[in-house]
């Protein structure tokens, strides 16, 4: 099984170093869970600097909207009704919610501590169809700034993995803010970072623009965060139908 490792400044470009060197190294293997193949090895991909412009991968798949909506789902926990409901069997906000403030107590009581980690794994998962793909965070403070390691056990590498990284670089920023100091490395390592099948044509087209050069991220701010703001009224509207809906 291929080990790999790229660092990039901002998060698109480590995102995009990412893509490419899983293209050019992997293992083509059966998938039997979803009836499919893919293309997999275990990667890291740093960036040393997650806000550093421009941010947005032109190679996400989603917009605005749907890219404020997911960081309100795993931050906020906007849709943890569906839970409730039996919709779901869990969200990542849920299983974090109650450790983010330990995380805060405990840097704000030893910054050169290496035990603010939040675990997102639970025993459900050995009996659930849908066990937490996100396994572990940790944060340290070095150099006078935070910096995150996360780990997955599974991660799509073109259709989940930079929605999966930018939320996860906004909760570091949100606990970095709470302890008043800057937003330093964002890790990102998945042990199983794949592509699947059907998105094999999707993925050559990927790297071939990256390979190509040209203009491949949009601007955070001045651009995409001012839309990703736009969207909250829509989908603060869209949660309220649907709490609405599941009352009737």
């Amino acid at each position: 099984m291929f080990e790999l490792f790229v660092m990039g400044e901002s998060l698109s470009e480590a995102y995009h170093k990412a893509l490419v060197i899983l293209h050019e190294n992997n293992d083509e293997l059966p998938c039997p869970d979803y009836d499919t193949r893919q293309k997999e090895a275990s990667v890291t991909f740093v960036a040393t600097n997650p806000f550093a412009e421009p941010m947005i991968s032109r190679l996400f798949i989603g917009d605005p909207r749907s890219l404020e909506q997911y960081c309100q789902e795993m931050l906020d926990g906007i849709l943890d009704f569906e839970v409730g409901l039996g919709n779901w069997d869990y969200t990542y906000h849920q299983r974090m919610e109650s450790q983010i403030p330990w995380v805060i107590q405990e840097l704000t009581r030893n910054p050169e501590s290496r035990r603010a980690a939040i675990s997102i794994r639970s025993d459900d998962d050995q009996t659930t169809g849908s066990p937490a793909c996100l396994q572990h965070l940790q944060y340290f403070i070095r150099n006078d700034a935070l910096h995150c390691k996360v780990l997955f056990r599974s991660n799509d590498a073109t259709k989940a993995s930079f929605m999966n990284a930018f939320a996860l670089v906004m909760l570091q920023k949100r606990i970095a803010d709470a302890l008043s100091m800057p937003v330093g490395s964002y890790t990102h390592r998945a042990n199983s970072y794949h592509v699947y099948e059907r998105d094999y044509d999707m993925f050559d087209g990927y790297v071939r623009r990256i390979k190509a050069g040209g203009e491949l991220a949009y601007h955070y701010v001045g651009d995409w965060e001012e839309q990703m703001e736009d969207a909250k009224a829509e989908i603060s509207k869209m949660v309220q139908e649907l709490i609405a809906r599941s009352a009737e």
